[in-house]
């Protein structure tokens, strides 16, 4: 049996109450709280608990690493790639590259000073400015002949705006510079103290320093931060790879969990150019377009393709016919059908099929099973499902394919 379900509560209580009843029914259940599922899966032995967004994180951080990783997951201290060989998908597990580690630790200790929202900005120059203002106020009367703490002394009392401690009589003009400085750190003071409050009411999404700054190069750019893309930033973040998410709605629950994880996230949308450049696309090193609207995806690709052409796009992407059309058209970059690749998981399983490892490949879904074999799964598109063809031919009119809500 299997309990599919978008909300973690709903599918627990599911589980739950038919383990209750038919104790010895194998379960499915999908489920995006690891500690939730951790823990359903300690007290349910014969519970299978998973998400799409697990199982789809490997198939979307391989190519975002490199084009030729079919999926990448972190295992241990080792790194296992799928890779494609003759037309034959291998699994090799190798060393993280110490060029993605060394990427990694320097991005901890750098200080960000571009500004991504009006708060920072503010927040940035009127701090630039008041030290700019201290530190030619020092010069001039270090230069004058002070003892260099006396001038910070009194370089300090002219950006507090409480005026020199003492300036000579005859010194007219670090009197009109006193004054200039003075009446301007007002303002200086002002932009600070705007910028202090917006981030402190904010949600705080991006840091200025620390874990949460926006990486410059080498990045990956993960736009829509839902299940999918936050684990899709996990896996990344475990391979040692810079990220920074894009979401539309910086109040979302993913987007609050992501502040925790040290994750940054841009408020944007990912389809529009100027967030794209802040982000500096130009030297990241892919792009992941992971929404749950798949049109919105093709967007985000076709936009990303315009400001930087060369770069790489992964995107997430179902059975739409739509979607098929505009893949056929343009090379928007790798396609991941998240939906079929879940529903290829969950059907092996259905049928006691051993399941270790599923990927997307070449618009098929690859299982492997216990032995290390890669097949091709059984599952099959809505466009040559047998009994919607049987429909279509005994009503002749085209039957259009049902919705589903993606996670």
């Amino acid at each position: 049996m299997a309990v599919l379900l978008h909300d973690d509560v709903a599918a627990l209580r599911y589980a739950l109450a038919v383990a209750h009843i038919a104790p010895d029914v194998p379960l499915i259940v999908t489920i995006f709280d690891r500690t939730i599922a951790d823990e359903l899966a300690r007290l349910l032995p014969q519970c299978d608990v998973t998400s799409p967004a697990d199982l789809a994180a490997p198939s979307l951080a391989g190519p975002c690493l490199d084009p030729s990783f079919v999926a990448a997951r972190r295992r241990g201290g080792c790194v296992q790639v799928v890779r494609e060989r003759d037309g034959v998908l291998e699994a090799e597990e190798s060393a993280l590259p110490g060029q993605w580690r060394s990427r990694y630790r320097r991005r901890w200790v750098g200080f960000q000073l571009r500004s991504h929202d009006p708060g920072t900005r503010l927040l940035v120059l009127g701090m630039l400015a008041m030290l700019v203002v201290l530190a030619a106020d020092w010069v001039w009367l270090t230069a004058s002949g002070h003892r260099p703490s006396e001038a910070l002394f009194e370089a300090a009392r002219v950006v507090a705006g409480v005026g020199p401690a003492a300036a000579p009589p005859d010194a007219h003009g670090y009197q009109l510079f006193a004054v200039l400085a003075m009446l301007s750190t007002v303002v200086f003071t002002a932009c600070f103290t705007a910028g202090v409050v917006e981030r402190m009411l904010g949600p705080r999404l991006i840091g200025l320093i620390g874990p949460r700054t926006l990486p410059r190069a080498g990045h990956v750019i993960v736009v829509g931060m839902g299940q999918v893309g936050m684990r899709l930033c996990v896996e990344l973040r475990a391979l040692g790879i810079p990220v920074v998410g894009v979401e539309r709605d910086p109040r979302a629950a993913t987007a609050r969990l992501a502040r925790t994880l040290g994750i940054p996230v841009m408020d944007g949308h990912g389809g529009d150019r100027h967030v794209l450049e802040r982000l500096r696309l130009g030297h990241a090193r892919a792009l992941a377009a992971v929404g749950s609207d798949d049109l919105d995806n093709v967007a985000v690709a076709l936009a990303a393709h315009g400001v930087a052409p060369h770069i790489r796009v992964v995107m997430r992407a179902g059975e739409d016919d739509a979607i098929a059309e505009t893949r056929s058209l343009l090379p928007m970059g790798v396609v991941c059908d998240i939906t079929g690749l879940a529903a290829g998981y969950v059907v092996a399983r259905l049928r006691a099929e051993p399941v270790g490892d599923v990927v997307a490949h070449r618009d098929e879904i690859r299982l492997r099973d216990t032995s290390g074999v890669w097949r091709r799964s059984a599952l099959v598109g809505h466009d040559r499902c047998a009994h919607v063809e049987g429909r279509r031919q005994s009503t002749g009119d085209e039957i259009e394919p049902l919705r589903t809500r993606t996670i």
